[in-house]
């Protein structure tokens, strides 16, 4: 399967912050759910049961996907600026893809969490200050990150899935 089609955007990479990328990414932040919202606008049920790669999740589960992993996400923040070096839980993605909420086509529900908890963070990033960003928390995958990694991110996540709807849509005509 060519990279591209898994990820339209490239993979995620972190980059040395400035505070001007950490502007640009929370004003991201507000926009990502309009963003999402358009690329979904007008699917019908059983489009949004297509898979967007052989293989992969389908549409309506990659939208519930993206609202779930910042809901999972969002603690993160909080449990870093509150605590020193916490270790927080990874959720099993693929597993909870499975679960019959997330399978289903109805993503209203999910449209507004996501743009509920992105409207939640980027308040939350804004009235952070600088040496804020140098918290620190565990992740069972990266090890001992920043938040700057969790803004980046975040920021990659939500842009990395919506342009699987997108592409998905454009290959196939929608």
């Amino acid at each position: 399967m060519p990279d591209e089609v898994r990820y339209p955007i490239g993979e995620f990479h972190f980059v040395e912050p400035t505070v001007d990328l950490r502007r640009s990414l929370i004003r991201q932040f507000k926009k990502d759910p309009a963003e999402l919202r358009k690329a979904v606008a007008g699917l019908s049920e059983k489009r949004l049961l297509t898979r967007y790669r052989d293989g992969g999740w389908t549409l309506a589960q990659v939208v519930h996907h993206i609202a779930e992993s910042d809901a999972n996400a969002y603690p993160r923040l909080k449990y870093a600026l509150t605590e020193d070096s916490p270790v927080v839980m990874v959720a099993p993605q693929a597993l909870w893809a499975e679960v019959a909420d997330a399978r289903s086509p109805a993503i209203e529900l999910s449209l507004g969490m996501f743009e509920s908890i992105r409207l939640r963070w980027a308040e939350a990033w804004e009235s952070m200050a600088a040496e804020q960003y140098d918290r620190k928390w565990r992740h069972a995958r990266f090890g001992e990150v920043g938040l700057d990694f969790l803004l980046q991110q975040y920021a990659w996540h939500s842009r990395h899935h919506t342009a699987q709807i997108t592409s998905c849509r454009k290959r196939m005509g929608w």
